[in-house]
């Protein structure tokens, strides 16, 4: 467990819990996991501009894919 201290509007800490799947032995939310090196790879030949969020969404599809 993780806990992360947010504010709200009106500048209230709120503290809340977050508990986090271990990637290495589950196949959990893909967001939690990282790009591979070859998706980043293949996305700094295919965009001119890289990191940016374009190019990041482009591979964490196709690594969803299977693709790299």
């Amino acid at each position: 467990m993780k806990e992360v201290k947010l504010l709200d509007v009106d500048g209230n800490v709120k503290n809340i819990d977050m508990a986090y799947k271990d990637n290495a032995n589950s196949k959990g939310s893909p967001t939690l996991k990282k790009l591979s090196a070859g998706c980043k790879a293949a996305a700094r030949r295919k965009f001119k501009v890289y990191p940016s969020a374009y190019a990041n969404m482009w591979a964490s599809k196709q690594q969803k894919k299977g693709k790299c």
